[in-house]
């Protein structure tokens, strides 16, 4: 494939100093490098501007940057590529050093754009106000500084499921799954399945245990009796208080998040890596 343009955006925090740093050894190697165009560079509180041509969305950090960079384009996702600065990073997986070594190679078009599924959380509020929520990682109802056991009533397709006594409950995404669903006992999902799994945090009947159904249906959520300092949760980062006679209904969002894989980068790769699947134990004769 011929060479072309490559129109990058850039989405770096520059309050963080790491963040701040790694920009300025890569800005300057773009700025030289022939056949690519930056055509904006944005923080993580400014307004995007959807008009110009972008092959690649590139952020700088980690994980939860990544998150945030989805949710600040909205309802306009792009190919996202995440160059990790943290620790762990399933999301933003290539370092700075890798991101430059491909540049001919996204200046090709030779990698692969994967779509993955997002949710819409919609929080019905008492007073018959909506507030609107994107997705990525997990909708979740924690006890937060209630510290009590919570009552979470979920149905799916307006059916009554169960009531789970415990101190959350979770509806994860397969991006979501090796994230807190992970911690919590829930099992990992490829990425590109359309599922989700419902996973409750310390529940106290030890015969509750996840489940993993159709991203297709409408899953809701209630509290009984919420005490003070319950919360819903999205992806971390999003926090509001749920209160008596409120819901939360979770569905798939129109939009998808469009991950850059690179030629030799692979899901269960990245597994490998980031869990450190290192094959057998070893014993002691």
């Amino acid at each position: 494939m011929s060479s072309r343009t490559l129109n990058l955006m850039i989405l770096a925090d520059t309050d963080r100093p790491d963040v701040r740093e790694a920009w300025s050894r890569l800005e300057p190697v773009l700025a030289g490098c022939s056949g690519v165009r930056v055509v904006g560079v944005y923080s993580h509180d400014d307004p995007i501007h959807h008009q110009e041509k972008v092959d690649v969305v590139v952020v700088l950090g980690g994980d939860g940057s990544m998150l945030r960079g989805c949710r600040q384009l909205g309802d306009e996702q792009r190919p996202m590529m995440g160059i990790n600065l943290g620790r762990l990073g399933f999301l933003a997986d290539v370092t700075p050093e890798q991101f430059v070594s491909s540049l001919d190679v996204l200046k090709r078009g030779d990698y692969e754009v994967v779509d993955h599924l997002m949710l819409k959380s919609q929080h019905h509020h008492a007073d018959g106000t909506v507030t609107t929520d994107m997705g990525l990682n997990e909708v979740m109802v924690t006890s937060g500084g209630s510290l009590k056991m919570l009552d979470v009533n979920l149905t799916i397709d307006d059916r009554p499921v169960t009531t789970f006594s415990c101190d959350g409950l979770i509806i994860s995404t397969p991006v979501g799954s090796t994230a807190h669903n992970l911690s919590a006992g829930g099992p990992i999902l490829r990425q590109d399945l359309q599922a989700v799994c419902i996973t409750p945090i310390c529940p106290h009947s030890l015969t509750v245990r996840p489940i993993v159904d159709s991203a297709e249906r409408t899953y809701e959520l209630t509290v009984t009796d919420p005490p003070d300092g319950v919360m819903v949760v999205i992806d971390g980062q999003t926090r509001r208080p749920l209160r008596t006679g409120e819901r939360i209904q979770v569905t798939r969002h129109s939009s998808t998040f469009q991950l850059v894989r690179l030629p030799g980068h692979s899901y269960y790769g990245t597994l490998h890596r980031k869990l450190r699947w290192g094959g057998q134990p070893q014993y002691r004769e």
